[in-house]
């Protein structure tokens, strides 16, 4: 393969991920940027290597998809058979994890409510909703009504009082 400084077309591992790791797994190290560049050319070439090794593997099989079972079968095939058993537990996690996402993501079938149920059920609490809502506005109406009619009734009364004192008033400059 190919030097990846030389050609912008060649495929490599982000160096980020790979310092990431190196990191993980070598926390109390330092590591020099050209050994870190090497390892992202290994790794890479490393993978190109390997699922070349599946691919061939996958076609000679007549299938059109490379599956784990190629990958460790070309692990096997190109003498890394001491990695089998660490990568089959990598799989069993990775399959494990991905499990769990489907089943997070597939609540509403565990639910075990068939969808038009749950429609149903959406539809009577978005009825009870607008109800409520109404009921709230209804409510505001009523209270605005009722405070407008306070408010009228203060000011007859204000105004009558305001009368009433004006015309004591006119009886008090007749007396004079």
């Amino acid at each position: 393969m190919a030097s990846s400084s030389g050609n912008d077309d060649d495929l490599t591992i982000p160096r980020a991920a790979i310092n990431k790791m190196i990191k993980e797994t070598l926390p109390n190290v330092r590591v020099a940027n050209d050994a870190r560049e090497l390892v992202v050319n290994c790794c890479t070439e490393f993978i190109h290597l390997i699922s070349s090794e599946a691919n061939e593997i996958c076609n000679k099989s007549e299938k059109k998809t490379i599956s784990p079972e190629h990958v460790i079968q070309a692990l096997e095939s190109l003498g890394f058979g001491s990695y089998i058993s660490e990568v089959k537990e990598v799989l069993q996690e990775c399959k494990t994890v991905a499990l769990k996402r489907r089943k997070a993501s597939s609540r509403l079938e565990n639910l075990g409510i068939p969808e038009e149920e749950l429609l149903r059920q959406q539809q009577e609490l978005f009825a009870k909703a607008r109800q409520q809502q109404a009921e709230l506005a209804q409510q505001e109406w009523l209270q605005m009504q009722q405070a407008a009619q306070q408010a009228q009734l203060a000011a007859a009364s204000a105004s009558a009082s305001n009368q009433a004192g004006s015309s004591q008033d006119e009886d008090d400059e007749d007396d004079i």
